[in-house]
């Protein structure tokens, strides 16, 4: 397990690599909400996500003979980017499996930091299985994308920062994919602020932590179609489920629809450029998900990384917001 020490920890060897992104606030997002809402902005983020905080934790923790092989993982785009440019910053060779059908933009910048790239069938294929024997031919370290302690500590720095900068909070909202966002910053907040209720947001069609949270053990679903490319998976890890089903007070479920709207909300009212799975948490508060109390709300903005020719097809000919 990761606690908060391990976080700490983790935000020492980040100080001067990853930024300490933004928390953004918007009168008319507290209005429309009844909430006093606090954006954590990783979109800002080196890479363009929070991935970098969690890989740059892992590769700097390696030996130096370790670092020599080099270091692989993989992913649909974020995890990957993150890793390429920790491993080049490091000197690590590298290399990451990624889907074929992963985002134009998202594959051009994981090869602009220098990884090689090999691409498998998401929907035909095991990507852990296919990671594990990539890794293991070429002598390299696997990263991965959230199941491993220095990870879950790298990206619970978010809520780490969010939680200094803000004070105490009512609740903490948070985008599920395999969910080490949400078992980082989840277990900062449990710590730091007991009181502070947990939400996990995963797309409807892409609800594998939700089925197994009231399960109570982990469900497998097919590979989800959503827009969500960086959400799209089909179960949580291991070893974030076995946190993330103590600390979570729910996991709440956002339509594509309901996703494309929180893009344009950031977009106009913050001109903030936002990923379809980053904008998750944000759409969950704005579609009144989470009871109005009048609280004190931090949502995790969790990334960026979306060329300009999707972005605008998805916000273009939406209604109004509110």
């Amino acid at each position: 397990m990761v606690g908060l020490r391990d976080i700490r920890e983790a935000s020492r060897r980040l100080a001067g690599k990853a930024h300490r992104t933004p928390v953004v606030t918007s009168r008319t997002l507290d209005e429309l909400t009844g909430q006093s809402i606090f954006l954590k902005a990783e979109n800002l983020q080196r890479t363009g996500s929070f991935k970098y905080r969690g890989a740059y934790n892992r590769i700097v923790s390696l030996s130096a003979a370790e670092r020599s092989a080099g270091v692989s993982a993989y992913s649909s785009g974020n995890h990957a980017q993150a890793v390429a440019l920790a491993a080049r910053e490091l000197g690590c060779p590298c290399v990451i499996l990624m889907p074929s059908d992963a985002p134009m933009s998202k594959l051009e910048a994981t090869r602009g930091y220098g990884a090689d790239i090999v691409t498998y069938d998401r929907h035909a294929e095991d990507r852990e299985e296919l990671g594990r024997r990539l890794a293991g031919d070429r002598g390299m370290v696997l990263v991965p994308p959230f199941d491993d302690p220095l990870v879950i500590a790298g990206q619970g720095t978010v809520g780490l920062e969010l939680l200094e900068e803000c004070g105490s909070l009512d609740a903490l909202v948070v985008p599920v994919g395999g969910g080490g966002l949400l078992a980082g910053s989840g277990t900062a907040a449990r710590f730091m602020c007991p009181s502070t209720r947990i939400f996990g947001v995963e797309p409807e069609s892409g609800d594998d932590t939700k089925r197994s949270w009231e399960k109570g053990e982990i469900v497998a679903i097919p590979v989800p179609a959503t827009i969500a490319d960086g959400l799209q998976l089909s179960r949580p890890g291991k070893l974030t489920f076995s946190m993330n089903r103590h600390l979570l007070r729910d996991v709440l479920l956002v339509s594509d629809m309901e996703i494309r709207q929180a893009m344009k909300f950031l977009f106009e009212r913050l001109k903030m450029v936002v990923e379809p799975s980053g904008a998750a948490a944000v759409a969950a508060v704005l579609s009144q998900k989470i009871p109005s109390t009048g609280g004190r709300v931090g949502v995790i903005v969790s990334g960026g990384n979306v060329d300009v020719e999707r972005f605008c097809s998805l916000i273009a000919n939406l209604p109004p917001t509110g």
